[in-house]
């Protein structure tokens, strides 16, 4: 937990406190029907924010990918402004960044382990400039990449040594789409 962090919760717990203190002096004469009451307010309040946040995902995995009609595959803008994509690689689910100012497929390196690749037997001859700096990179052949009815073998991509939060979808593998935009929708068809 950052010091930020710290602080917001030393200044909502001073809050909730001083609201404390005031309903126990408020309603001492009554403090069994005030617990109660308290309490269930608590539970609805707790189910009220568990349940907003499992809508959230719920919302964000049911939308973020679905089969279109006939040949194509549905993305959807996600809050944050950007489309996610699960591709399947070698029978491994990996979660995308869909990004058209990058040139290749990367994979961050937590995410090149996780396909069975050893980082320390890659070569990491090629740099890319990123919005973080100049990164080395090693090219790899990824022998099966499935994304929905879709799928591309022997497909070439880079391994990223420098910092990156998520794995980037770029043009090379974009590229072998007809890609629309429509509304909050991204549609990749061939």
């Amino acid at each position: 937990m950052d010091s930020d962090s710290l602080l917001r919760l030393i200044y909502l717990g001073l809050i909730a406190a001083s609201l404390a203190g005031w309903v126990l002096v408020e309603f001492r004469q009554r403090t069994g029907p005030t617990l109660r009451m308290a309490i269930a307010w608590g539970l609805i309040f707790l189910a009220t924010a568990g349940g907003y946040g499992l809508w959230q995902n719920i919302r964000r995995d049911a939308l973020a990918m679905s089969p279109g009609e006939g040949n194509q595959v549905e993305l959807a803008r996600m809050q944050d402004g950007h489309y996610y994509v699960t591709l399947q690689i070698n029978g491994t689910d990996v979660t995308f960044v869909v990004d058209t100012g990058a040139t290749g497929m990367v994979l961050t390196l937590e995410d090149a382990k996780r396909l069975g690749l050893d980082p320390a037997s890659l070569a990491f001859l090629g740099t890319a400039d990123t919005a973080n700096g100049r990164v080395r990179t090693a090219m790899v052949t990824l022998p099966l990449v499935v994304l929905g009815p879709f799928r591309d073998e022997d497909f070439r991509a880079y391994v990223n040594e420098g910092e990156l939060s998520g794995s980037l979808l770029g043009m090379d593998y974009l590229g072998t789409f007809r890609i629309e935009l429509e509304g909050d929708r991204m549609i990749l068809q061939r």
